[in-house]
Parts: structure tokens; C-alpha cells; sequence
């Protein structure tokens, strides 16, 4: 039973989400909290003892609308600073994953698509889907298919083109030819990550004008018959396709898969040759239009990487070429020194992170980089991880404390060394700096910002920094000393399936209040211009928890 425990807790806490959902809107009936709140209880995995809906705002609260887009749902929301929802999208799909609202009123979401064949890690999407301001669907591109799938994240460019992030699947035996130690190569294949740049066709479809992947850039010390062999530490531009990857599993027998699956942990697209497939997991797209360089973070590397857009898609296979001579190879990486061999587990800095975004010109930082740090390891808690803990409660409740868990979240923002604009110092020898990042935040007491799943960080024009913490679906607003000026938490709860019935994201009372992501739009944003943004009247009905009664006690417990 332990080790049942465990293999739903890894893979649960390790797995970012998404998937589809049917065309109905089923409505929650409010209900009352019945569990009296105590102060020292509240802090669990999943929020789910939290007040919810607005919690805090100060006059320091920067004034717009927040974007996002309740957990497992199809519904995408705009609210105000005081917590009401001034306007709403609604699509057939699960709408979980990112979504952006353009100048021109329009928002341009991730959606799970209705069924891929191959594909099944988390953040799985398929869809890009474009909706004007009344939510009329007018674009829709697939990408979803035996060889390549959309997922996490896209970025609209400044040309209206749309970069994304896409899994290619790679075989067994095409993964030992790039000298990938085959007792690591899954069954099922690799799918490592390739960015896409698509030029819209509308109302449907798309072209891919550009494309960089990681497979091209792959540095190995295993096998010297290789043509990629080489010395890991002086390649550090280059990927090693031996990393250990943090979502490294034990074999999992089909039995297994499918009690995960009964216990709603998995959707239906997995089984045991395939869990091991998706190698880097690139979850968040960031694009500098000053630079023509892009950020993408990936997430079971610990890393963020900079590459170089100006390149053609050739020049984008190779190491030179472009506007900063280096091809498609890496201009830039950091958080995980040991990743290219001029490091330890000591000096890592970035574990299972989600979001990269460079800070925007004219913003405080600008040009520098933030990101959510997900799942860092006190090294004062004696328990080695989020995982143990949990194994040692033997528990999957959400009401587990966080105290009980003792891991935290941060926020940091970096300052990447340069020696002119947009050339970034990669010494012969030792780590890529910086030593430590430049800006970042933490929970007063660490504990109360976790979430080892999801989020997301935004740099605010005023200097305030937008944080999101997925898991328990809470949205604040801090100054750059750390001052708390607004918080909402997530109070919108939807439960749908997939057309087989499987289960639509995983997760179940862990996340039911999760947020992948949300943005905040100035007043004046464009979009905005000539709308009448008022309350809703009358607002969405809330979703309120209701504790479960405590298990019996046990024969001779006290």
C-alpha cells in the first residue's frame, strides 16, 4: 500500500497538467464550511481549508484585470482588484493550460485537444484556439498528431506569429544512435523538445515557418563512436542527452498504470512504456523582441536556456549562424551547473521550476529574467523531499500540512552576466554566473508559499511582481521588499471528462482550485479600450470545501 502511495504521489507532484473537456457547464452549489478554522491548520498542500476569493487589498495594489483560468474547466475569467469577474470566455475545450489577451480584445489560449495517440506527459495541449471579445472562435490550429504534439506554452510574436513549445517523438533506436545510455531509453521512445514558430491561417490552420529543437544540440560522453561525443564540461552550449532527468521512475508494470489510472492520477493516453518518454519537459516560451532571443524554461532539467531566434530553421541545426554567430546552440543557460559538468547538486539552484519571462522594457529589471522555483529541498528538513514526506504519512489527503512537508517555493529574478547587450559570458571554465539571483521572494515564513506543481511570475510596470502559486490557486501582489498588497485565491471549481470518460486532468482534491497561470493587464491596456468592464450580475457561484470527517481511531490509538 506504501509503495501505491508513493507512485500516485511522484507522479501526481511531478506531472504539469492539461486536457479536454466536454461543451456543458455544470454549476456547483454553494455549500457551507462546516469544519471549524483553526490558525495553525491552514496551511496544507492544497489550500483547500483556505478562505477563498479576494483576501487582501492595499492601496499599494497595482490597479488592472487579472487573467486565468480555473483548474480543469473551459472557462477562462477576468477579474477585477476586487475579486469580481468583469468578463468570461468559454470553449469546449479544457482551457487549463496559458492564455493571453492581445491588444485587439481578443484571447489566444493552450486547449487539450479531443485525443492524440502518442502523447501523454502533462501540459499536453494539441490546440491553439483564438476567440474574439463576444467568444467567437476565430482560429483554430492543430498540432497533435504520431510525431509532435503542442504543449504548456505559447508567446505571441510582435508579426503575429505564435511561437509554442512541441514534444517530437523519438525511437528507441534513434536515441542510441545520439549515444543515450539505452537502459534510460523508454519503450515507448523520447520525446524531446522542439519550438515551433507558426504563421496563422485563419480561421483555421497554420504554417511553421521556423523550428529549433533540442535534438540537434545533444552532447554525450558515453559512447565515443559517436559523432557527438565529447567532453561535457567544455561544451557547455550544448546538451548532454544523459542528464538525469528529475522525473527518473522505477519501471511500472501495465498493472500498475492502470490502478493510477482507476485512482483518477493518470489520463488515459499512458501506459508503462511511455511514462519514462518525456525526457525535458519544457513548460514555459518567453521571447525578447529587442534581442530576437527566446527563454524557454525545462522543467526536469532545473535549467532555463537561451537561444537565438534570428537564425534560419538550417542555421538553427547547426552552432553558427545568426545574429550572435552560434547558431542553434545555447547563447545562455542557468540553474543547474552539474547539468554540463562544472558543478554539484550543491550548487543548483532551480528545482522542477515552471514560468520564464524576460521583464519588458521600461519595467524595473528590465532585461533580466523571472521564473517560479518550485520544489526547493530545506537543508534542514530531514526528510529528502515533498515525496517522502508524503510516503511517510502514507497519504494522499490534501488537508496534509505543508509543515509536514517542510519543502517551499520562491521567486527569483536574474541578472544574466553580459559582455555587451545580448552576449551573454560563458567562461572556459567553471559555472555560468550569476552566483545567485538578483531579486527573490519568499514566504515570511517560506512555508506558506508552496506549490510544486504549476505557477507563474510577472514583473509589474510599477515594480510589483505578479505571483501565482499553482497548486492551491492563490494569485499575489508583492513589492520589490517583499510586502504583500493583494492576494485572490481561485474559487471556481469544474470537473469534466474526456470523451471516453477518462479522467480530464489529474489531481483530483490535490488541485481542484489549481491555476496553471494568470496575468495581470494594465487599465489602459488596449484591449480594454471602449469595454464596458463591470461585475458580472449575478457572479459565477463559488465552490466552498467541505472537510471530511476524520478517519475512526484506530484500536489502541490515544
Amino acid at each position: 500500500m506504501k509503495n501505491c502511495f508513493l507512485s500516485i504521489l511522484t507522479l501526481l507532484l511531478f506531472i504539469s497538467y492539461s486536457c479536454k473537456t466536454d461543451t456543458s457547464q455544470k454549476e456547483v452549489v454553494k455549500t457551507t464550511e462546516i469544519r471549524e478554522w483553526k490558525p495553525d491548520d491552514v496551511r496544507t498542500i492544497a489550500g483547500n481549508r483556505l478562505e477563498r476569493g479576494l483576501i487582501t487589498k492595499t492601496d499599494g495594489a497595482t490597479p488592472g484585470y487579472t487573467l486565468f483560468s480555473p483548474y480543469n474547466g473551459t472557462v477562462t475569467y477576468l477579474i477585477d482588484t476586487d475579486g469580481n469577474i468583469v468578463h468570461s470566455w468559454t470553449g469546449e475545450l479544457s482551457a487549463t493550460l496559458n492564455g493571453y489577451l492581445l491588444e485587439n480584445g481578443h484571447l489566444i489560449r493552450m486547449e487539450r485537444d479531443v485525443d492524440f495517440p502518442t502523447f501523454a506527459a502533462g501540459g499536453a495541449a494539441g490546440r491553439i484556439r483564438e476567440y474574439d471579445w463576444d467568444g467567437n472562435l476565430v482560429w483554430d490550429f492543430e498540432y497533435a498528431n504520431e510525431k509532435e504534439l503542442i504543449h504548456h506554452d505559447l508567446e505571441v510574436l510582435p508579426n503575429g506569429n505564435i511561437l509554442a513549445i512541441s514534444f517530437e517523438l523519438k525511437t528507441p533506436e534513434e536515441a542510441e544512435l545520439v549515444g543515450k545510455d539505452p537502459s534510460t531509453i523508454a519503450k515507448a521512445g523520447i520525446w524531446p523538445d522542439k519550438i515551433i514558430e507558426i504563421k496563422p491561417t485563419k480561421p483555421f490552420g497554420g504554417e511553421i515557418v521556423w523550428e529549433w529543437h533540442i535534438w540537434d544540440h545533444l552532447i554525450q560522453d558515453l559512447d565515443a563512436t559517436k559523432p557527438n561525443y565529447g567532453v561535457i564540461a567544455d561544451n557547455p552550449r550544448r546538451i548532454n542527452v544523459n542528464l538525469k532527468n528529475d522525473l527518473d521512475f522505477p519501471p511500472f508494470t501495465q498493472e500498475q498504470v492502470d490502478e493510477l489510472k482507476m485512482h483518477e492520477v493518470l489520463t488515459p493516453n499512458f501506459n508503462a512504456d511511455n511514462l519514462a518518454s518525456d525526457i525535458s519537459h519544457c513548460n514555459a516560451v518567453s521571447y525578447n523582441p529587442e534581442l530576437d532571443q527566446i527563454a524557454i524554461s525545462v522543467k526536469h532539467f532545473g535549467e532555463v536556456y537561451i537561444i537565438d531566434h534570428s537564425t534560419t530553421t538550417e542555421e538553427a541545426k547547426g552552432s553558427t549562424g545568426g545574429k550572435w554567430g552560434h547558431g542553434g546552440d545555447l547563447l545562455y543557460r542557468w540553474g543547474n551547473p552539474e547539468n554540463y559538468g562544472r558543478g554539484t547538486q550543491k550548487d543548483r539552484w532551480l528545482f522542477n521550476q515552471h514560468e520564464i519571462k524576460w521583464v519588458p522594457q521600461g519595467f524595473p529589471g528590465a532585461g533580466n529574467l523571472t521564473m517560479f522555483n518550485n520544489d526547493i529541498i530545506d537543508p534542514n528538513n530531514k526528510k529528502p523531499s515533498v515525496l517522502g514526506a508524503m510516503a511517510e504519512t502514507q497519504s494522499a489527503d490534501p488537508e496534509i500540512s505543508i509543515a509536514d512537508i517542510g519543502n517551499y517555493s520562491a521567486v527569483y529574478e536574474i541578472t544574466m552576466p553580459t559582455s555587451e547587450k545580448g552576449v551573454y559570458s560563458i567562461p572556459e571554465s567553471g559555472k555560468i554566473g550569476p552566483d545567485s539571483p538578483s531579486w527573490q521572494y519568499t514566504a515570511p515564513d517560506k512555508l506558506s508559499l508552496y506549490s510544486p506543481v504549476m505557477s507563474s511570475v510577472q514583473r509589474l510596470r510599477n515594480g510589483n511582481t505578479r505571483i501565482t502559486s499553482g497548486m492551491d490557486g492563490r494569485i499575489l501582489e508583492v513589492t520589490p521588499e517583499g510586502d504583500q498588497t493583494w492576494e485572490y485565491r481561485n474559487q471556481y471549481k469544474y470537473d469534466y471528462r474526456l470523451p471516453n470518460g477518462g479522467v480530464a486532468q489529474p489531481g483530483g482534491p490535490l488541485t481542484q482550485f489549481g491555476l496553471n497561470r494568470s496575468l495581470q493587464y494594465d487599465l489602459d491596456y488596449a484591449a480594454f479600450k471602449d469595454k464596458e468592464l463591470k461585475p458580472l450580475d449575478p457572479q459565477p457561484e463559488p465552490f466552498v470545501f467541505i472537510m471530511p470527517p476524520p478517519p475512526p481511531p484506530q484500536e489502541g490509538s490515544h
